[in-house]
């Protein structure tokens, strides 16, 4: 993929929603819950401070995410659904 965000936006690939529960029953397409969860797959260059430094994202690509369940915009790309979203969208980096 050829994507190069702007500023602080992050393009994150979402989990998979869980097919089944833990007791094992099969979740049907229509209550499943949203991701909260994914890959960075595309960082932007940073944000500008009002004195006209850049400052770098704490994220990177390849990092596993959580970000709010309502954040960002949802594009497809290469067939492929994807979020952008800005870094202050992204709650947490999780432990590999």
């Amino acid at each position: 993929m050829k994507m190069k965000p702007l500023a602080d936006r992050v393009v994150v690939k979402p989990s998979q929603a869980e097919e089944k529960t833990k007791g094992g029953i099969y979740v049907p397409d229509t209550a499943k819950e949203k991701p909260v969860w994914g890959e960075v797959i595309a960082v932007g260059p940073g944000r500008i401070s009002d004195d006209g430094k850049t400052i770098t994202p704490e994220v990177k690509v390849g990092d596993k995410v959580l970000y709010g369940k309502y954040s960002g915009t949802e594009v497809m790309v290469d067939g492929e659904e994807l979020l952008i979203m800005r870094e202050s969208d992204i709650f947490a980096i999780m432990p590999k």
